[in-house]
């Protein structure tokens, strides 16, 4: 399985770039920039990752982001998400990054995309495509979160090869997705792509909303869909994706045994599951020790590995060639392997 895992070409769909910050580059960066951190080591950094829930995390991420202020940060952080994510033979992803978590601090929105988008369109070398999802803060008012989408628009022909979609992240208890329908209209109205985090710590209407209120075509997370079959129909019957982080909903404590997660069913049911990795340097795992440990905890079948490696590029917003060309990897990597039956 292992080798099988390794050898499948993937896409990533759901990751927050900012949420790829290794201690050692947190600590490197607050070096450079002159940035006290409360934290005596690396290890003392790591032992901080005791998360209890959703809240619990943000409230360090956002901390550990206080480190980036240059174009140089922002290029470093993507560079090193690159490096890790072909190792684990991601072909595509499509990123979200936070610029109200920069903005609020100063540091120009200019900044934020000339930075990323210099990693990534470094990562063509490597021969992975991205996209860019500029996310809002959804603790923020809409209000805001407009003011940032104005912001952001001057720049949009510089980074039109890369900045595709919009998403909603950070808390989601007590913001519903209708909180920022008015902004999403106005996001679809100028030709993005919509996505939102739904259904993590929120409850399974939040993904519904999500679908009719905001009009997305993915959902991220969206694991709480279980709990109310005419949606989970729904999900199956229109293949709307779900962007899954196994690891990420362990560690938050969405599930408590990843012998718990519904990943599995909800793929034997028929929707549209991916696999990804969220916030892997707090998490404990980039997208193939996401693909291990499920494999391992749900006893998925090299069949169900190879659906969700298919997934992923299914529910990409490549163009339909690029599509059919890594489904056609995928294909010969799973006859090789004899794992040639979709699920």
């Amino acid at each position: 399985m292992d080798a099988l895992i390794a050898a499948l070409p993937k896409a990533e769909l759901h990751l927050h770039i900012e949420g790829t910050l290794e201690p050692e580059l947190i600590f490197a960066m607050a070096e450079r920039n002159g940035v006290a951190l409360p934290y005596a080591s690396v290890d003392d950094l790591r032992r901080a990752y005791a998360f209890t829930d959703l809240q619990s995390f943000l409230d360090l991420y956002y901390a550990a982001t206080d480190v980036l202020r240059t174009e140089e940060d922002f290029r470093d952080m993507t560079r090193a998400y690159v490096a890790r994510a072909s190792a684990d033979n991601v072909r595509h992803a499509e990123i979200f990054f936070d610029p109200q978590s920069h903005t609020g601090r100063g540091i120009p929105m200019a900044t934020v995309f000339a930075g990323i988008a210099a990693g990534l369109r470094e990562a063509r070398d490597r021969g992975m495509s991205s996209r860019m999802i500029l996310c809002f803060l959804r603790h923020l008012s809409e209000e805001e979160a407009f003011a940032t989408l104005q912001e952001a628009l001057p720049l949009r022909e510089r980074y039109a090869d890369l900045w595709a979609g919009i998403g909603l992240d950070s808390s989601e208890q007590g913001n519903p997705p209708a909180k920022f329908a008015r902004v999403y209209a106005r996001a679809r109205e100028l030709g993005f792509s919509c996505v939102a985090h739904a259904g993590e710590e929120g409850p399974a209407a939040y993904v519904r909303d999500a679908l009719d209120v905001l009009q997305v075509s993915r959902i991220d997370h969206g694991v709480r869909c279980e709990e109310d079959p005419a949606l989970m129909s729904r999900l199956a019957r229109e293949q709307v994706p779900l962007t899954v982080c196994p690891l990420s909903n362990l560690r938050l404590c969405v599930v408590t045994d990843l012998r718990q997660h519904n990943l599995a069913r909800l793929l034997r049911a028929g929707l549209c599951v991916t696999v990804n990795s969220d916030d892997p340097a707090y998490f404990g795992g980039y997208i193939s020790d996401n693909y291990a440990a499920v494999a391992t905890a749900l006893a998925l079948s090299a069949a169900e590995v190879v659906q969700l490696a298919r997934n992923s590029f299914t529910a990409s917003w490549l163009p339909a060639q690029e599509k059919a060309a890594h489904l056609a990897d995928i294909a010969r990597v799973a006859a090789q392997d004899g794992s040639t039956q979709p699920v």
